[in-house]
C-alpha cells in the first residue's frame, strides 16, 4: 500500500488514524463484522478497518442491515472488535440512533468502547443499506446539526474520533443535493466526507472536488453494487484519500461455508487445502499467546497432579 505508515503498538489508535488520514497515498481498510475478522485483517498488514453494519447484521442476527441492529448490539458487537486488535477501527453507525442528541449518546459510546472513528448517515429510520432500494434522507437542516452534534460530544468527551460524515442523497434525492450536503457537513466539522453509491467516475471526481482541504472516502461495494470498482491507484488520482471494502470477507466466509457444508452433507470434510490446519486455527485465535501467559503465572499449586474426584475411591 502506498504512503504505509509505521506506528507503535502503544500510540493511541485515533492517533494513528489521524496520521494515516495526514500521510500521502490512499489507505485500504477492510471491513470486519467480529473479532476474529478484525484480527486476520490486522494480521494481513492492514493499518486500520472499518465495521460493515451490513456485515455484523447478517453475522450476529442473520438479518439484512435495514435497521435491526440497535445501538447497544452494535456497540457489543463493536467493543468485542476493538479489543481484539491494536489497529484502529471505524465504527459504522447508521444514523446515529436517533436525533442529534441520540447521535451525542452513539458518538460517547463509540469514544468508551476504542474507536478509533465513526461515521453517521443522513437516512430516516430505520435505515436501509446502502446501494439497495428504498433509502431516504432526513432533510439537510437536521443532517448537518447530527453532524454538529457528533462534533460536540466528541469536545464533550475529550477525544479526537474521526468523525465521517456520510450521505445517501445521491439515490434517494439527486447527486447536487449529495454534493451540497457533504459541503455542509465540512463546514460542520466532519474530518471526512463520503457520498454512498456513486454511480460513475465523473460523479466521483465531482465529489472530490467537494471541500477540497477534507480527505474523501471511497466505497468498493463487491459483487456488483451503483459505483464503479477501481484500484486503489485509480482511486488516489481522482482524490479520495481512504477506501471500505465492505463485503469482501463476509462474502467469501459465506462461500467457504456453503461448500463445507456440501462437503460434509455428502460425507466428507473439507480437503486440507480449504481451510487451515487445527494448528494455524488455534494460533490465530490466541492459543500460543494463552499458553505462554498461562506458564507466566503459573503457581507451585499447577504443577501439582490433579486429585479431583479421587476422594471418592
Amino acid at each position: 500500500m502506498k504512503g504505509s505508515v509505521v506506528s507503535s503498538v502503544k500510540e493511541a489508535p485515533v492517533k494513528v488514524l489521524r496520521r494515516l488520514l495526514d500521510s500521502p497515498g490512499i489507505h485500504q481498510g477492510p471491513a470486519c463484522f467480529d473479532g476474529l475478522s478484525a484480527k486476520l485483517i490486522e494480521r494481513a498488514g492492514f493499518q486500520y478497518c472499518f465495521t460493515s453494519g451490513f456485515s455484523m447484521s447478517a453475522a450476529r442476527l442473520g438479518l439484512p442491515d435495514a435497521g435491526y441492529m440497535s445501538y447497544g448490539e452494535m456497540l457489543d458487537q463493536g467493543q468485542q472488535i476493538t479489543e481484539a486488535v491494536s489497529i484502529p477501527v471505524i465504527g459504522d453507525a447508521d444514523n446515529g440512533y436517533g436525533n442529534a442528541m441520540n447521535v451525542k449518546r452513539t458518538v460517547k459510546g463509540y469514544i468508551r468502547a476504542g474507536f478509533a472513528g465513526i461515521f453517521i448517515e443522513d437516512q430516516i429510520s430505520p435505515k436501509a443499506c446502502g446501494h439497495t432500494k428504498g433509502r431516504k434522507v432526513v432533510p439537510r437542516e437536521e443532517a448537518v446539526m447530527k453532524i454538529k452534534a457528533a462534533v460536540d460530544a466528541r469536545t464533550e468527551s475529550g477525544s479526537d474520533i474521526v468523525i465521517i460524515a456520510r450521505s445517501d442523497a445521491r439515490q434517494a434525492v439527486s447527486l447536487e443535493e449529495a454534493l451540497q450536503r457533504s459541503r455542509a457537513f465540512a463546514d460542520a466539522g466532519a474530518d471526512v466526507l463520503f457520498i454512498d453509491a456513486l454511480e460513475s467516475k465523473e460523479e466521483m471526481k465531482a465529489f472530490c472536488e467537494v471541500s477540497p482541504l477534507v480527505p474523501k472516502m471511497a466505497n468498493m461495494l463487491e459483487g456488483g453494487g451503483k459505483t464503479p470498482i477501481l484500484d486503489p491507484q485509480e482511486l488516489e488520482k481522482i482524490g479520495f484519500k481512504i477506501v471500505v471494502y465492505p463485503l469482501s470477507l463476509i462474502g467469501v466466509s459465506i462461500r467457504a461455508m456453503q461448500d463445507a457444508l456440501t462437503a460434509i452433507k455428502g460425507g466428507h470434510i473439507p480437503p486440507p487445502g480449504s481451510m487451515p490446519s487445527f494448528e494455524e486455527i488455534k494460533d490465530l485465535v490466541g492459543f500460543n499467546t494463552y499458553y505462554e501467559e498461562e506458564e507466566r503465572y503459573a503457581t507451585s499449586l499447577d504443577q501439582l497432579p490433579s486429585t479431583r474426584g479421587e476422594s471418592s475411591k
